[in-house]
């Protein structure tokens, strides 16, 4: 029976891998529609190149980091160089990857888990700066990224780290730890990377800038459900008994119904301020009520996961005109909203229906949120003295899919 059970729970976390992986292709859709026809070539190449430098560098040196062996500083800073991931393989002794290795599932299996998030929290940068940055100072910092912050700050969480070991931080799959780390990185990168080229009029109003492909975007978001219920779901690691394959199904529901939630919050909002039901702040509803329940998608009942979607719906359709109008900060698919300000709701709300604590909350909010914001400023600073990150007005009036792809979405356009 035991390995029956390590058998199906290696084959669980495979399978909610992989639908994790698919998200990847609904950040894509997500973000190819909501950017302009000229640059849709472009995003895809960003999602495409992004996806697979996250998977290498978490091979190289991430995976280790974030689930190290020693720490330099207890708790804080894990041991950087050493050890890589690259000779995992079933030549290996079952001691170090089978069941002897002292997981429910093969570490093949956590990897591979491990590293769609990884992606994940790249591809919410990718949105953040669409339509304006280079591909190659995106990749470097994706390079930086995935290689070392995101598995630093994902250590002090997953990895035995402070924030759960000393103040009893709870994020079951990373409202956190993933979304609010990639948006914090997004931030720091639009700060220095200006917004597109006519967002803003002279006096500072915002102006509208259409995506191209509405339908896709929307497709985009169905997929980013379904991938949910891989990313939430799997983080419950293991399906082989009674009470895992109930809090799993627990899981599956109330990530369903939070982001139902979210998307009729934002709909109605969006009716009651402007008259008008507005599609994208639907999209990013489904979005915000996912990231809202992701910190504890076990422990609420299926109704109080709807509220916080709901709740979650409304703040991300707030924090956009915010960030919009109020800060001047383009993000033209509202990324640091739906992952940045309802992650932050989505860690909150914890305590609400668990024994976390609202102060060990609260620190590891101001924790993964500070480190990554200013890890990644110093980083992109760095990466623009050396090569220029954004665009040129020409570049950007001509299109990014001209100057850096040289292949049009829409030729016939």
């Amino acid at each position: 029976m035991e390995e029956i059970a390590f058998a199906l729970d290696t084959f669980y976390a495979v399978m909610a891998g992989a639908l994790v992986m698919f998200m990847a292709a609904g950040f894509t859709m997500l973000e190819a529609g909501l950017v302009q026809k000229k640059d849709v070539s472009e995003i895809v190449t960003k999602n495409i190149g992004l996806y697979s430098i996250a998977c290498i560098m978490y091979l190289a040196c991430g995976f280790v980091i974030m689930y190290p062996g020693s720490y330099i500083i207890e708790g804080v800073l894990p041991t950087i160089l050493g050890t890589n991931s690259f000779g995992l393989s079933t030549s290996l002794p079952n001691e170090e990857i089978g069941m002897p290795y002292g997981m429910d599932y093969s570490q093949q299996a956590d990897f591979f888990f491990q590293v769609v998030f990884v992606a994940t929290a790249m591809s919410i940068v990718s949105g953040a700066v669409a339509g304006r940055m280079k591909l190659i100072p995106f990749y470097l910092f994706a390079i930086v990224l995935t290689g070392l912050i995101y598995p630093i700050q994902g250590a002090w969480n997953w990895g035995g780290g402070f924030l759960s070991g000393t103040f009893g931080y709870s994020d079951y799959a990373g409202s956190g730890t993933v979304h609010l780390c990639g948006a914090a990185a997004a931030l720091a990168v639009v700060m220095v990377l200006g917004p597109r080229n006519g967002k803003y009029a002279p006096d500072g109003t915002s102006l509208p800038m259409p995506g191209s492909n509405i339908p896709m975007a929307a497709l985009g978001v169905w997929i980013l459900w379904l991938g949910w219920f891989g990313f939430n779901g799997g983080s419950e690691l293991i399906v082989s008994n009674e009470a895992s394959a109930i809090a799993v199904s627990q899981v599956f529901m109330n990530t369903n119904m939070a982001a139902c939630g979210g998307v009729v919050a934002a709909i109605l909002v969006s009716l009651l301020k402007t008259g008008k039901m507005d599609v994208t702040m639907a999209m990013n509803g489904a979005i915000a009520g996912l990231v809202a329940i992701t910190a504890g998608p076990s422990a609420p009942s299926a109704g109080t996961s709807v509220l916080f979607g709901a709740v979650g719906g409304v703040l991300v359709y707030f924090s956009i005109l915010f960030f919009d109008n109020v800060l001047k900060l383009d993000d033209p698919v509202g990324a640091i909203s739906a992952h940045g300000t309802v992650g932050i709701l989505g860690v909150m709300v914890v305590p609400l229906t668990s024994d976390a604590t609202f102060v060990g909350q609260l620190v590891g909010v101001l924790a993964i949120a500070g480190f990554t914001f200013f890890a990644s400023l110093g980083t992109i600073f760095a990466i623009n003295k050396v090569l220029p990150i954004r665009a040129s007005d020409d570049e950007q009036y001509a299109g990014l899919d001209s100057s850096e792809i040289g292949v049009e979405a829409y030729p016939e356009f």
